[in-house]
């Protein structure tokens, strides 16, 4: 008869026996469960890549068509302006950095799930894009400058709309709206100096 410890050994020794095919198993197991988490992560990581890239490039598109069709201003080259007053290219360059400060906010506040939460931002968020984008054509285009100066301070509204909402949902969204603000005032500016031209 075995006495009691040979009793604790025992039971400790057969525990392990019986616990090290447990413990390879749960390893394979572990293992597959691993490579779906990383699978799934991976698929994951790729769609909010090709959504952020779609994100970007749409606003960035249509501002560069915007500019090749209407950017062209000879009435803007000529006119006398102060020496804080950016060239045309420095006024593409600016509209530039808004689409994408503006596409990059729009998907932040996106993959927080902020449009399907607060629609007014998406409503807002098309706005300014609008906005922004039918500057060129009627200021630049059709010269009507008066109109562009009403489409400055819609355009501004919108951005402080947007920069609050956006800011609830997702704070560096918000931040990121905060150079196209900029973009509207200087929109305005240029805006103010081709009406008083006219």
């Amino acid at each position: 008869m075995a006495t009691h410890q040979d009793l604790k050994h025992r039971t400790k020794q057969h525990e392990e026996e019986i616990n090290t095919p447990q413990v390879i198993e749960s390893t394979f197991s572990d293992d597959g469960e691993m490579n779906r988490r990383r699978q799934k992560k991976s698929g994951m990581a790729r769609r909010g890549l090709r959504s952020l890239s779609l994100a970007v490039a749409l606003p960035l598109t249509l501002s560069l068509i915007d500019i090749f069709y209407f950017g062209s201003s000879s009435r803007y080259r000529t006119l006398p302006k102060p020496f804080y007053f950016p060239p045309l290219w420095a006024l593409h360059l600016a509209c530039l950095a808004t689409a994408f400060f503006s596409g990059l906010s729009a998907w932040l506040v996106w993959a927080e799930g902020g449009f399907h939460r607060q629609p007014t931002a998406l409503m807002l968020y098309l706005g300014q894009l609008v906005l922004g984008l039918g500057w060129y054509p009627i200021v630049f285009g059709a010269g009507a400058t008066r109109v562009g100066l009403v489409i400055c301070g819609a355009l501004f509204g919108v951005l402080v709309g947007c920069v609050r909402m956006f800011r609830n949902m997702n704070p560096i969204a918000g931040d990121l709206v905060k150079p196209c603000l900029a973009w509207a005032v200087l929109l305005a500016l240029v805006n103010v100096r081709l009406v008083s031209s006219h």
